[in-house]
């Protein structure tokens, strides 16, 4: 047994070790997930189906797959095999997004419901300061009065200064 003398660092493992990039797997089987989920996907692979049955039936001599179609079915087989794990990664990519999705908007829902309740409470203030301001219709309700006990006035000191006898 050979001994270290660095115990510092961790032994390196000597497994086989695949490298790849999850994101770009990810998209392939995105890819894939929205290839088999088309109504062209299905019309071609019955058409294909159709023809290989109608050329393994009908014709002897090129009949590479007779009657039970064992090799159709295996192919059918490793296609479920490889499209369900390829279809539920796309499935959790997309749940991931909506996720995301989801959480951001909430954070604008929230930055939202916040700048609303300091806008109200901004107009809550202005219509207090507001509360003690005179309308333009109180105002001018002002300005009758006084034009009118401006007039009374007048009129009194009319009537003084005609009941006033001349000195002159």
């Amino acid at each position: 047994m050979k001994r270290r003398e660095d115990l510092t660092t961790p032994r390196q493992s000597r497994r086989l070790s695949v490298h790849y990039d999850p994101d770009a797997f990810g998209q392939f089987s995105e890819s894939i997930a929205r290839t088999f989920g088309t109504a062209r996907f299905l019309v071609i692979q019955s058409a294909i189906v159709v023809v290989w049955i109608g050329i393994n039936v009908v014709s002897a001599v090129l009949r590479w797959d007779p009657y039970p179609f064992i090799l159709l079915n295996l192919a059918f087989s490793t296609q479920a095999a490889y499209a369900a794990p390829l279809i539920l990664l796309a499935q959790n990519r997309q749940e991931e997004r909506d996720r995301m999705t989801t959480d951001n908007d909430r954070k604008v829902a929230e930055r939202t419901q916040a700048d609303t309740e300091f806008l109200a409470r901004e107009i809550a203030s202005v219509r207090l300061s507001l509360a003690d301001v005179s309308t333009s219709g109180e105002i001018e309700d002002q300005f009758d009065r006084l034009t009118a006990a401006i007039d009374r006035l007048s009129a009194r000191l009319d009537d003084l200064d005609a009941s006033r006898p001349a000195d002159s």
